[in-house]
């Protein structure tokens, strides 16, 4: 809102002597800067999550907003029971930083822009209602449901993500545009010296893209919901995901580093840096009550809008092969569970875990809470400077 009104003012302002020079009002010229509305975007969601952190989570837990966690494994029951009174449903406070930012700074008139508004909203309003029908069905004592079913919150993933990916790939300029682009590693986007498009570069049509679009958004989502599980574990891995994502957002949407680096450059697509920008300020500000001992978990509200996010960045960019490389202690953690489950019912009840999640598995070998998040924060900030280093291996 800030940038479009000093847009929607910049003719008259400099008629009248009021823009740029020495004048008071040139201060607010630095909001023509990309760079520092992703900076005020990221301060500034930090700040009000810090803010306004302590008050929602008195008010949560007023209202008894709080889940111990659902397990077979009997080893993991008293470790859900530590953490019975702790509020969830969190998550409001990072949607809620998170849009309030990115409507300040970023330039909403921008489609990528608007669209990854709703992505946050669908997603957040999905995951909070399941969480209130957690909470609901606790209240009155139901064993039949707890939350949306599966299947449930699947179907409503994947009509999300197909629009989404409808959207996405309508944005581009013909078959052969850059956003249609598949981006392999070590693929050269552009001929060094010419900047026109490499050959052969391989485009992909509607089908493929939306069905890409599906198993990224969709995916994300429900990787970041299982990460979900320790204090802390989820919010410093999407922390760490976030600040790789606002690096390969302003290279995209930068024509002459996108050609430098031989990535593809997407029209318009600089602005989801301040979207990034504003997911890393709300989880490092979040993580300031949610690391152990946690005072709050995000809760489904929070873990589906972050994950669906970063996959629909991932998918606008044309960078989904880096982001999973970044993303690979998520994509460890519902591949365990996809393994788990799969190999549980071909063997008739045999294990590969000792639990699933993966964090899970390495706590009942031993490790302390805070040793698994740690090490797995270690791992995933390890993976975020290999997944940028990608970029220059072309």
């Amino acid at each position: 809102m800030l940038y479009v009104l000093l847009d929607s003012l910049r003719t008259t302002l400099d008629g009248i002597g009021l823009f740029g020079g020495y004048t008071l009002y040139s201060l607010f010229s630095v909001l023509d800067q990309l760079q520092f509305r992703v900076f005020a975007a990221t301060a500034a969601a930090f700040v009000l999550v810090l803010v306004l952190g302590p008050r929602t989570i008195a008010k949560l837990r007023s209202l008894k907003i709080g889940d111990a966690g659902h397990t077979d494994a009997a080893a993991l029951r008293k470790h859900f029971e530590s953490k019975a009174n702790v509020p969830t449903m969190g998550g409001v406070l990072i949607a809620g930083a998170m849009f309030l930012c990115v409507f300040l700074f970023a330039d909403f008139r921008t489609p990528y822009v608007y669209m990854g508004l709703i992505v946050l909203l669908c997603t957040a309003t999905l995951g909070g209602f399941d969480d209130w029908l957690k909470l609901t069905g606790a209240r009155r004592g139901s064993t039949n449901r707890q939350g949306l079913y599966p299947r449930e919150k699947l179907m409503f993933q994947v009509g999300l993500s197909v629009l989404i990916g409808l959207f996405a790939y309508n944005r581009g300029i013909g078959p052969d545009d850059l956003a249609h682009v598949l981006n392999l590693p070590f693929q050269r986007t552009y001929d060094p010296g010419s900047w026109q498009a490499s050959e052969p570069l391989v485009y992909l049509s509607r089908l493929p893209y939306i069905i890409v679009a599906v198993l990224l958004i969709t995916g994300m989502s429900n990787a970041v919901n299982i990460t979900d599980g320790m204090d802390g574990l989820a919010t410093g891995l999407v922390a760490a995901v976030a600040a790789g994502l606002i690096v390969l957002t302003l290279i995209a949407g930068e024509q002459t580093w996108a050609q430098q680096l031989l990535v593809p450059y997407i029209r318009e697509s600089g602005e989801l840096a301040v979207l990034s920008g504003a997911m890393l300020g709300a989880c490092l500000g979040f993580l300031w009550y949610n690391c152990s001992p946690a005072q709050v978990f995000m809760g489904d509200t929070g873990s589906l809008c972050l994950g669906a996010l970063i996959g629909y960045i991932a998918l606008v960019i044309r960078q989904e092969v880096v982001v999973l490389v970044m993303c690979g202690v998520f994509l460890a953690e519902i591949g365990s569970v996809v393994l788990q489950v799969v190999y549980f019912r071909a063997t008739g009840g045999k294990r590969i875990f000792r639990c699933a999640p993966f964090h899970h598995h390495l706590h009942l070998g031993g490790w302390r809470e805070q040793q698994v998040v740690a090490r797995l924060w270690i791992v995933g900030i390890l993976l975020g400077v290999l997944g940028l280093g990608l970029l220059k291996l072309r």
